[in-house]
């Protein structure tokens, strides 16, 4: 097997591990909102949103000006 392939088996299953440990139920507040929802949903979910962020961020955003 390829590194890149064991690489990202082995990062999948210690994700998956990680998720079922936190199974416990948790509330996110951000300013005026408050959502109950499982640690096993939350955890992929930032997750996502941070790696989008820094898709968008380490290719430079918009086109610089000038």
């Amino acid at each position: 097997m390829k590194p890149k392939i064991i690489i990202a088996l082995v990062l999948f299953i210690l994700l998956v591990i990680l998720l079922v440990q936190n199974m416990q139920e948790v509330v996110f507040r951000m300013f005026f909102w408050k959502i109950s929802m499982s640690q096993m949903i939350l955890v992929p979910l930032a997750v996502i949103v941070g790696f989008i962020f820094g898709f968008f961020v380490g290719r430079g955003g918009m086109k610089k000006l000038g």
